[in-house]
């Protein structure tokens, strides 16, 4: 349970901490001459700065938007509930073994995987919804455009220079310039600006790339409009949602085509 890790690592900081200014103390105190007068340290000497508080303040609240971002949780949160979460779970009485411990809250703190799990779940399911929505109606309206060219997978594309007559095969190897976009104009993957391009087996990337590549040659230039069935699906990516309708531009600097196999038995 990830809630769990972070603060179970938060206490074994604290108590590490404690444990170590604790055994310096005693070496200190051990070590003294038994014969000598002992005085008295002021205690404050120890107290931690406001400084330092502040400082552990801040990491803890960082600490906890990793969580929080690494869900994608954004705006959905209500931080309000996150504050009362808190408090209720430092003014909690007894621990974890006691039968009553878990009435002390709003929620049973024991439902937290469950709880995760089914919102999740449903925010997935809602986030390919909407995505699937705006996927339709893209398509349909971009299917209109004159220069707009759809084939029977659903692809979509532009050809903005047919290249020359080497044409890549579905398992023959490109060199390419890329951008992928979002519809919302997003990029989420670019190729950096090499002569070479960038090395990609065609029968090795997204559906929607080995379909259209090997509709130009080399020195040719597209642009794919490429529904999610062709592209990453329900799964999405990283930085990708389920669902997403993906548009690269893209350009062939080199097609290097797959060696024949010779037949066996061939003569030599």
């Amino acid at each position: 349970m990830k809630t769990i890790k972070i603060l179970a690592a938060a206490l074994v900081f604290i108590t590490a901490a404690s444990c170590s200014s604790n055994g310096s103390s005693k070496a200190t105190a051990n070590g003294a001459d038994s014969t000598s007068v002992v005085k008295p340290v002021d205690p404050k000497t120890f107290a931690p700065r406001r400084s330092e508080i502040d400082s552990v303040s801040y990491l803890i609240g960082v600490n906890f938007g990793s969580f929080i971002k690494g869900y994608n949780f954004g705006e959905d949160l209500n931080y309000a509930l996150i504050k009362k979460g808190i408090i209720d779970f430092l003014q909690a009485k007894g621990n974890y073994s006691d039968s009553n411990y878990a009435k002390q809250f709003k929620i049973n703190p024991e439902a937290i995987n469950e709880t995760f799990n089914s919102y999740l779940a449903k925010r997935r399911d809602y986030t390919m919804a909407v995505n699937k929505q705006k996927e339709i109606k893209f398509l349909a309206e971009n299917a209109k455009k004159d220069s707009v060219q759809t084939t029977a997978s659903g692809l979509q594309y532009i050809i903005r220079n047919a290249g020359n007559d080497v044409k890549p095969g579905p398992a023959d190897t490109v060199y390419v310039h890329y951008k992928g976009t979002l519809l919302d104009g997003t990029v989420f993957d670019e190729s950096p600006k090499t002569p070479d391009g960038v090395r990609m087996l065609l029968n090795r990337v997204i559906k929607g790339w080995t379909e259209g590549l090997q509709l130009i040659g080399e020195g040719g230039a597209m642009r794919l409009f490429i529904p999610a069935e062709l592209a990453y699906g329900e799964n999405g990516n990283r930085g990708i949602e389920p669902n997403s309708t993906l548009i690269f531009d893209l350009d062939i600097v080199k097609v290097n085509k797959l060696a024949p196999v010779e037949e066996e038995g061939q003569a030599e």
